[in-house]
């Protein structure tokens, strides 16, 4: 069929297969480009319809007899979501990903062989496989496409590194690519083209005003304060009780902040339901659904809960606390109001936030100009919170960096009810000078505590930490514990602000009034703290799980997996598996791939990647821990 033929098909395949009378905006250029074979790059806001810009064409080709689409998606919750909406329109799709049994992607991967699919999603994780890439070569492909592409881009919000190897995937099959985003500056949108490999490139681009949102900035320091105003924004959008429409997500930066709030909510007669990616598959699940339903007009959750979600009556997205960069704050704000009704995105900041920030920022960072770059993401939201300019058009002006768009006359500065928002600069000057520890460093923090037989504090744990030798360190068992110096790299002040952070998310408590002292949760402080006795059994019982990590040959096989995959990929270890995360394996002893999945804080993309290893290693070593 020709080229001409297969553009001509669009609007039927719209109209019977989707129910639309005409397309979008964006969205007829970008089909009829994929179909005449050009790589294409779509930009197009939250809730615009991008997949149809590749779902059409897709259709379009396997009834020509063109071939399958291989779609690459970051998400098997967004995976599942398109592939159970096409199948309820009759299109023969499916997804390969970590939570399906074996006998389930046998059946998958037969129809894929067979060429029954019109679309087939995975993640890029396994497009980097060498066995997927085999199945692509014994197939008819008619187009790759890659959702969420701004993750290609190491300038962007959510840099995936797998995406990288995409590129390659154009010398297995040459197909045309159509790569999609909903949230990329010139910058990032360059960048796809050029990480991508894409060839003679049409760029679909469109406004990214939402005339139906409202924005807003809050200046907050307190969690107390903050829930206070959550609270008033819930009722003013006339969200909670029996009469009450919509829903609210309230965004937060952390997971025991997550749960903090949802149980403040919860505690002031909320229905509310939380969702972050350390808790077990069927508890995020279960939460989802409740939202979707409608049983919790409330969701608290970490950005986990993303990509994907269209939901059409979100009344209001609050941002407890502030994101890492714009480009994500825009993206979580998008998801109100698609149906087109009034909704309100609003930001609550502080200081501490930033701190906060530059933790995780420097927990994922791989590169020094990827450090950088996220550091200026950083600044980029403090202008936004701080400058009194139209909140609507200050974001727009951020993706197309041209200063065309009117004042929009709904958010607070336009309406004249913004508030001054003021960020510490002297705390904030002596914050930038401070190192923010990565999440292992604050892991060995919290390992620390949990082999201690007193609560000691917090300056002195930091001494002891960096291999300090005063007399006093001797208490508590602070120069005996095996992380005893294992700080050394970092000052005694990034230290000490890493436990106060720590304090402040809940991970550690505060212990005594006259001179305060830490410890962790839950973990009971022996009776009497100079009885040997009592010492002995205290460490008995709360360093099972570090006992474990020293006497297991599973936990240790997997310690030296992650050593070595860090070096080959350029990592440090924990980016590779966290200690928490050896030990519940260490501990479970998961036998499939399924089961590896529900350990919690491992995360299906380092099931889609290390899965099999990790199985192999638990196989191999089990024999070994019960000989």
């Amino acid at each position: 069929m020709q080229k001409n033929s297969l553009v001509a098909q669009a609007p039927r395949v719209l109209q019977k297969v989707f129910g639309y009378a005409e397309f979008r905006s964006g969205q007829l250029e970008a089909v009829e480009a994929s179909l005449r074979g050009r790589d294409v790059v779509v930009l197009l806001p939250t809730g615009s319809g991008k997949s149809l810009c590749f779902q059409i064409p897709a259709i379009v080709d396997i009834e020509a007899d063109r071939g399958t689409t291989v779609v690459i998606s970051p998400l098997i919750a967004l995976m599942k979501d398109q592939v159970g909406a096409l199948h309820g329109r009759g299109i023969v799709a499916q997804a390969l990903h970590s939570h399906q049994e074996d006998s389930e992607q046998r059946i998958v991967i037969e129809q894929f062989l067979r060429g029954e699919l019109t679309l087939l999603y995975v993640s890029p994780e396994r497009a980097a496989m060498a066995n997927f890439r085999a199945l692509l070569t014994r197939v008819r492909i008619a187009r790759l496409a890659i959702d969420e592409a701004h993750c290609v881009s190491q300038w962007g919000h959510d840099f995936r590194p797998d995406y990288l190897l995409l590129r390659d995937l154009r010398e297995v099959v040459p197909v045309p690519i159509i790569a999609l985003t909903a949230t990329a500056t010139p910058h990032v949108l360059r960048e796809i083209s050029s990480q991508l490999g894409l060839e003679r490139v049409i760029e679909v681009q469109r406004g990214f005003q939402r005339p139906n949102l409202a924005f807003d900035v809050a200046g907050h320091s307190g969690e107390e304060d903050r829930i206070r105003a959550l609270l008033e924004k819930i009722d003013s959008a006339g969200i909670r009780g029996q009469g009450g429409r919509g829903r609210a997500i309230v965004y937060c930066s952390t997971r025991k902040v997550v749960e903090r709030v949802a149980k403040a909510l919860r505690g002031s007669g909320v229905q509310v339901g939380f969702y972050h990616a350390g808790r077990a598959k069927l508890a995020r699940d279960r939460a989802q659904a409740a939202f979707e339903r409608g049983r919790t007009r409330v969701l608290v959750a970490t950005n986990a809960f993303g990509m994907g979600i269209d939901i059409p009556d979100v009344r209001l997205i609050v941002h407890f606390q502030a994101p890492g960069s714009l480009e994500a704050y825009y993206q979580e704000a998008g998801r109100a109001g698609r149906d087109g009704a009034p909704a309100r995105c609003s930001l609550f900041i502080g200081p501490a936030d930033m701190l906060t920030q530059r933790r995780l920022a420097r927990s994922t960072s791989v590169s020094v100009a990827m450090g950088a770059r996220r550091e200026e993401a950083l600044a980029e939201v403090e202008r936004y919170a701080v400058e009194r300019s139209c909140r609507h058009k200050a974001l727009v002006a951020h993706f197309t960096h041209t200063a065309d768009e009117p004042p929009c006359g709904r958010c607070d500065v336009c309406r004249g009810t913004a508030t001054d928002v003021e960020l510490d600069q002297s705390a904030k000057e002596k914050k930038e000078t401070l190192t923010a520890l990565p999440e292992e460093a604050l892991e060995t923090i919290l390992s620390a505590v949990d082999r201690l037989n007193r609560p000691v504090g917090r300056t002195n744990l930091a001494r002891a930490l960096r291999g300090g030798r005063a007399k006093n360190l001797s208490r508590g068992g602070l120069l005996t514990m095996p992380e005893y110096g294992e700080l050394t790299g970092f000052n005694e002040d990034e230290i000490v602000a890493a436990i106060d952070e720590l304090l402040a998310d809940g991970r550690l408590v505060r212990k005594g009034r006259t001179y305060p002292t830490v410890w962790l949760p839950g973990k009971p402080v022996p009776r009497d703290r100079h009885s040997p006795r009592a010492t002995t059994a205290n460490e008995a019982n709360h360093s099972k799980a570090h006992a474990s990590w020293r006497a297991g040959n599973i936990a240790r096989a997997l310690d030296n997996y992650c050593k070595r995959t860090a070096r080959t990929l350029g990592w440090k270890s924990y980016m590779v598996l966290q200690k928490k995360v050896i030990l519940a394996i260490d501990r479970e002893q998961p036998d499939t791939l399924t089961a590896l999945a529900d350990i919690s804080g491992l995360g299906f993309v380092k099931v889609e990647r290390f899965g099999e290893d990790i199985l192999a290693l638990v196989r191999m070593h089990r024999r070994k821990d019960y000989d």
